[in-house]
């Protein structure tokens, strides 16, 4: 379905969401065989800023990519739980935006605006690191610290006037 607003945007939305190449982008994957589905990207494109003569009054070349995380089934719901946390900030009622515009085509920066969706769904999901187990120090790197300590002390110590006894 694609409709067209009073501001000029272009937005493709459904299945084959790829837009108006034919859905030919490929399926966002966050990690493993974990893939968002077609269906649940909305692609909104516009006029970029900046330069580039009688061609980029003509062109939508920027990308706007919003996806319903709230909403979505496509994360198992551990990952959907991670991820409405971690990225929290960025979220705007449950719906993250990634926009591009760095490149002249739309077609690139769609491209890279599935990337960075897939790249910050593949951060956010991430398992928590482990926690550090705390350990002792070895018996000989104390002694090696102490040592270096008393060696560094007495270094001091001679830069210091010496008083006649």
């Amino acid at each position: 379905m694609c409709r067209f607003g009073r501001s000029g945007l272009n937005q493709v939305t459904g299945p084959g969401a790829g837009g108006m190449m034919g859905g030919m982008t490929e399926p966002v994957r966050v990690r493993g065989s974990v893939v968002v589905p077609d269906a649940e990207l909305v692609w909104r494109f516009s006029r970029s800023s900046g330069p580039g003569g009688q061609h980029v009054n003509t062109s939508d070349s920027r990308v706007e990519l919003r996806w319903d995380l709230a909403a979505s089934e496509a994360l198992p719901a551990v990952w959907k739980e991670r991820a409405l946390e971690r990225l929290a900030s960025r979220l705007v009622d449950g719906v993250l935006v990634v926009r591009a515009s760095e490149h002249r085509s739309q077609w690139r920066n769609r491209e890279v605006a599935a990337a960075r969706l897939a790249a910050l769904l593949g951060e956010a999901t991430a398992p928590p690191p482990k926690a550090r187990r705390a350990t002792k120090p070895s018996r000989g790197t104390v002694e090696r610290r102490l040592e270096n300590k008393r060696h560094r002390s007495g270094l001091k110590q001679g830069r210091g006037r010496i008083r006649p006894e």
